[in-house]
């Protein structure tokens, strides 16, 4: 069966000497893998097809799709979205990759989800378009609420007595946790304000230093490792830390 539907790639890997096999998180299909010949040919036509799965990239997509296949093809494809930043600037790229290596770790089957696909969407265009003070925050916005689409998000019901997140558990507690997963005052009246934001223009309101965003940054993958099945440490974030220091 042959369908149209729009893409994000994920992870693009070589296969012979000028095919690919890309992993796209796909609107209608979920997460699914798709060989793609002649993209990586020196000269000629294909010579500038093989940016066009850089992680991150959005594309417009004919696929031949059939459920049995683990492995189906591209027909055509073409830019969805023409990034503005994200592709060019270290900064901008740099957390792209994080949040698509995030999202990756968190994928396990090919469930069609059009809800993260439509956030996922959202949340990179709207890094392309961000301000160097909302980008530092974004990491940590994407984090808290990339959770919710894998059944882990965390309650909202933080208060001035309420001020210990509990990680293991997911919510706020009056009791200081007696496991070393929790965030104390500060780290989780900050955590509790990045829940409440919706959209990211609104990151630029929050000031933090780079110790804080660092410490969060590190609570956060403890929480995805202790809630994912076989979630591993994320190459991405020392990179992040070196360059978010704004």
């Amino acid at each position: 069966m042959v369908h149209k539907t729009k893409g994000i790639v994920l992870r693009t890997v070589k296969y012979g000497e000028t095919s690919v096999i890309v992993t796209i998180l796909t609107e209608l299909f979920g997460l699914q893998s798709y060989l793609v010949n002649g993209v990586r040919t020196s000269k000629g036509r294909g010579g500038s097809k093989a940016g066009m799965f850089q992680p991150a990239a959005m594309l417009d997509l004919v696929i031949y799709h059939q459920e049995s296949k683990n492995l189906n093809r591209l027909k055509e494809y073409s830019w969805s979205f023409l990034y503005r930043n994200i592709l060019s600037d270290v900064i901008s790229n740099s957390i792209a990759l994080f949040m698509i290596e995030l999202l990756q770790k968190c994928l396990k089957q090919p469930e069609s989800n059009p809800d993260l696909y439509y956030f996922m969407e959202d949340a990179l265009t709207g890094l392309d378009q961000a301000e160097r003070n909302v980008q530092a925050n974004f990491p940590l916005f994407f984090a808290l609420h990339l959770a919710g689409f894998f059944g882990l998000r965390i309650d909202d019901n933080y208060s001035g007595k309420r001020n210990y997140l509990d990680l293991k558990e997911g919510y706020f507690t009056e009791e200081k946790p007696l496991h070393p997963h929790y965030l104390d005052h500060s780290l989780s009246e900050v955590t509790a304000h990045l829940l409440k934001i919706k959209q990211p223009a609104e990151l630029a309101d929050l000031s933090l230093n780079k110790d804080k965003r660092r410490l969060l940054l590190e609570a956060y993958e403890d929480f995805y490792s202790m809630h994912i099945q076989g979630f591993t440490a994320l190459k991405t974030l020392p990179v992040l830390r070196a360059l978010l220091e704004v």
